[in-house]
């Protein structure tokens, strides 16, 4: 069974769906891929995954680094799913290019190299926005690159982790 909620955050709507394992969706309702099953959740506001999801961008939004991760159930392929885990490993505040990552995931298979268009792929297919730090990527050259969300909610959050304030 799915559950999902609307939180209101400073860049608009966002989606968030979870099972009883974790969150398995948060994105801009605005950009919201439709996902099969999601249309079936069950409004839960006060589903605990929910719960603790939505405290968590609380926190984020307030320009606080949240201490914790709410409990998530990502789902995709073994190289998407090695992707996402990277992520999550970008510290708050600091960025890293697809390259670099590029470079990683080659390094944990044991290659020579490793597409750096690839693993855009996978961060862009992302399915848990802003808490997976995809927004965290940038290009080669330091720009702003490939954000699903739209490249002035990767700015604002990257001047948000920061301490910019708008």
């Amino acid at each position: 069974m799915t559950y999902k909620t609307m939180y209101h955050s400073p860049l608009g709507n966002m989606l968030l769906v979870a099972d009883d394992t974790g969150l398995t969706h948060l994105d801009f309702a605005n950009t919201v891929k439709p996902r099969p099953g999601d249309a079936e959740a069950i409004p839960a506001p006060d589903h605990p995954v929910l719960q603790q999801a939505t405290h968590w961008l609380d926190l984020y939004f307030a320009g606080e680094e949240p201490d914790f991760l709410p409990p998530l159930h990502l789902q995709g392929t073994p190289f998407q799913e090695s992707v996402w885990h990277l992520l999550l490993g970008i510290p708050y505040g600091k960025t890293t290019t697809y390259g670099t990552l590029a470079r990683e995931i080659a390094r944990q298979r044991v290659r020579n190299h490793m597409s750096a268009q690839a693993v855009g792929n996978a961060v862009g297919s992302n399915p848990v926005s802003v808490i997976v730090p995809c927004h965290r990527v940038i290009g080669s050259d330091g720009n702003l690159t490939g954000y699903s969300g739209g490249l002035p909610r990767k700015d604002y959050m990257l001047k948000l982790e920061r301490g910019v304030r708008k």
